[in-house]
């Protein structure tokens, strides 16, 4: 049960995690994948990351480029736009605020 309250609290969220994910610079899905579960959320899929990449180049809050490689398949990189920036900061607030309404009341009832 723990385990499907993760998958749904995380599909909440994974936009706003991608696109943090990316203001370190440029990736692309494995990396960005690795990098959120070694923070702990858990190993995400291509099949859930991908259309999540879409979406938000779709939206224009990624930009994304095609590279070839001399070993092995090339790879599409991913790079926060202006607009992705801003929307990780006004969404990001919005999520931390909900985030601490959150503890308030788990606090209340005694967890945490």
């Amino acid at each position: 049960m723990a385990t499907d309250r993760r998958a749904s609290w995380l599909k909440g969220v994974l936009d706003l995690l991608v696109l943090a994910a990316l203001t370190n610079g440029e990736s692309y899905g494995y990396k960005i994948a690795k990098t959120l579960d070694s923070a702990g959320l858990g190993q995400i899929r291509g099949g859930t990351l991908y259309p999540v990449l879409n979406r938000l180049e779709e939206a224009g809050l990624v930009a994304a480029e095609f590279r070839a490689s001399e070993r092995g398949p090339g790879r599409r990189y991913y790079s926060l736009t202006p607009r992705g920036l801003e929307t990780l900061r006004e969404q990001g607030e919005l999520w931390l605020a909900f985030d601490a309404s959150v503890r308030n009341v788990l606090a209340k009832g005694g967890i945490g």
